[in-house]
This record gives C-alpha cells, sequence and structure tokens, in this order.
C-alpha cells in the first residue's frame, strides 16, 4: 500500500478527486485546441496567435490553481460546507467565450 499524506476527508473516491479529474480534463482539452490553433498559423497568419495564448493561458491559470481548488474542497466536505468555485467557473466559461469570439474574428478578416 502507497504511502501518503491522509486526504482531509478521509475517502479518496469523494468529490473533490472527481473535481480535480474534470479540471484537468478542462486543462487537457484547451491544450489541445491550443495545439490545433497553431496548425492555422500558415493559412491566417500571426493574429490566430490570439488563440493559443488565451486557451495556454486559461490551461496554465487552471493548472496554477488546482491545488488550492483542491484543498479547499477537500476541507469542506471535512467541515460539511462545501462552496462552489464560482469564480473558476466563470473565469473559464470568459476563456471560451472570448477563445469563440476570437476565432470568429481571425477567420471572418483572415
Amino acid at each position: 500500500m502507497a504511502s501518503g499524506a491522509p486526504r482531509p476527508h478521509g475517502d479518496p473516491g469523494l468529490q473533490p478527486e472527481r473535481t480535480a479529474l474534470a479540471w484537468g480534463r478542462t486543462m487537457l482539452a484547451l491544450v489541445t485546441a491550443s495545439a490545433f490553433f497553431l496548425r492555422w498559423l500558415p493559412a491566417y497568419g500571426p493574429p490566430i496567435l490570439m488563440l493559443p495564448a488565451v486557451s495556454g493561458g486559461a490551461a496554465l491559470a487552471i493548472y496554477l490553481t488546482q491545488r488550492r481548488r483542491y484543498r479547499a474542497r477537500s476541507h469542506g466536505l471535512a467541515g460539511e460546507s462545501i462552496e462552489a468555485d464560482l469564480s473558476a467557473v466563470l473565469w473559464t466559461a470568459f476563456a471560451g467565450v472570448v477563445l469563440g469570439a476570437l476565432g470568429v474574428v481571425v477567420v471572418v478578416t483572415g
């Protein structure tokens, strides 16, 4: 059995782990989208670089805040007072809207 720091909520299969995995999948999707955007560089030129900058920045933000988000949810579960991370969800949604708008602008003007 692997040793490690015990989780504050005592059950490794509960909500904080599933949420951390979902944020990890979101981060992976944003990095993958960045790679696809870079494939458009020969067709649309340098303006297309705004798209991987936004998606890569959003992925980096998720990566940098993942540990804090997990710890807060884990302690909230232990104390039976979990709150949604509304700001993270709104910033991720905002990044998606910006990516869509920039994509349309670059394709229409390019």
